[in-house]
């Protein structure tokens, strides 16, 4: 599914990544962990094409993404991945329903093709109550939900999750990650998952670790 070599990232003369390898296969949950300002999230954002590297290759379902132009580039991290953050990111304007459906407009399906699988995620998540509550009217986890849900509408083969409980309760912390292992096991998909929380990296297939820069073991 996912293939990172030789990834070298820097800022200025802050070098980041040092070299990374990566290997992930269809189906499998990674975890990365390790210390702040380890390169976690800096691997993620190259990972998703939201950051290119100095150098080395990303390759995804066999395609390498570090050479896409801009337009194919945009088209396949529309199609192809996932995201889920932190911070939920919804628009405040729109309804749980409407955040769901943007990626699926921007990739061009109908606006009763993109409801119809907007619905389906909603109500699989718990939240087809909710369609038309905005995001000030959700809690914390309900919010987290909807952006899981807007992560899967265009079905992508690889969900990229950032911190994805850092925001929550314990409790809802604990639901969100059951809902990764029950999401992987229907739907076969592939996690990557930046976490500093050990629940949640201890229920993962594999967890890589990475210091200074550079993944020193798979445990």
């Amino acid at each position: 599914m996912l293939k990172v070599q030789s990834i070298k990232k820097s800022y200025g003369n802050l070098q980041i990544l040092k070299g990374v390898n990566l290997e992930v296969e269809h189906g499998e949950i990674v975890s990365i962990v390790g210390a702040s300002g380890a390169g976690k999230s800096s691997l993620l954002n190259i990972i998703g094409t939201l950051d290119k590297a100095d150098s080395g290759s990303v390759f995804i379902k066999n395609a390498e993404v570090s050479k896409l132009g801009n337009r194919q580039l945009s088209n396949f991290r529309n199609k192809e991945i996932g995201f889920i953050f932190q911070f939920h990111h919804l628009l405040a304007e729109f309804n749980a329903l409407e955040n769901v459906c943007i990626p699926a407009f921007i990739a061009g399906l109908s606006k009763a093709e993109a409801e119809r699988k907007a619905k389906n995620l909603l109500n699989m998540l718990g939240l087809g109550s909710r369609l038309t509550h905005k995001p000030n009217q959700l809690s914390g986890g309900e919010q987290q939900r909807v952006a899981v849900a807007r992560a899967l509408v265009n079905s992508p083969a690889l969900i990229l999750a950032d911190e994805p409980s850092g925001n929550l309760d314990s409790t809802n912390a604990r639901e969100l990650h059951q809902l990764f292992i029950d999401l992987r096991r229907d739907f076969k998909q592939t996690f990557i998952i930046v976490t500093h929380n050990e629940e949640l990296a201890d229920l993962s297939d594999r967890k890589v670790l990475m210091k200074d820069g550079l993944i020193v073991d798979h445990l």
